[in-house]
């Protein structure tokens, strides 16, 4: 099962989601794209429920703040992780989204959701100081207008990466990588 984590204030149903779930059907690999809580004790309370019910082994595909998640999560069951452009230091970078009514945008619909403090200090709660027990894809793009790539280079020096000139934080033209992370997961 390959389980996709979306970033923050995205979907399940998200531009990457939609394009790995087609691709994934399209080669009979079990895939889900949930969408989650922006509360990170829900979000990540939902995907430990979804990693413990399945029976075969599962890979995790994490953009950004799903990223983020996702290293714990590889680290806590041993998992393989495929990571995109992920946000390293998510509680430092989600501290940028607080404002002063405490709303931050949904991109996926565009709508509104509570962000705040206490929201920032959870993430603190899922901070993987020594990386050890995961095995790890980098996807990164110097591009990236969000995240510096040097942080996850620096955190996962070990991790077979792909890093790419230019590009965006959603990682342009994910679809070329799509046989590589298929080939990773096996």
């Amino acid at each position: 099962m390959i389980i996709y984590i979306h970033g923050f204030g995205s979907s399940g149903k998200g531009g990457k989601a939609l394009l790995f779930k087609e691709y994934f059907k399209s080669e009979n690999i079990p895939f889900i794209s949930p969408s989650l809580s922006y509360v990170p004790e829900l979000a990540i309370d939902t995907l430990e429920q979804l990693i413990e019910s399945y029976d075969d082994e599962v890979m995790l595909i994490g953009s950004s703040l799903g990223g983020f998640y996702s290293i714990y999560l590889a680290e806590k069951y041993g998992l393989k992780s495929v990571l995109i452009n992920p946000a390293i230091d998510s509680p430092n970078t989600l501290r940028r989204m607080l404002s002063l009514d405490g709303m931050v945008k949904n991109y996926y619909d565009n709508t509104h959701f509570e962000w705040s403090e206490s929201h920032v200090d959870m993430l603190l709660n899922y901070r993987v100081n020594e990386v050890q027990n995961g095995k790890y894809l980098l996807l990164l793009q110097r591009g990236d207008d969000i995240l510096d790539y040097r942080e996850a280079l620096g955190k996962l020096p070990n991790a077979k990466s792909i890093v790419e000139e230019g590009g965006t934080h959603p990682f342009d033209g994910i679809e070329r990588y799509f046989g590589t992370i298929k080939n990773f997961s096996h």
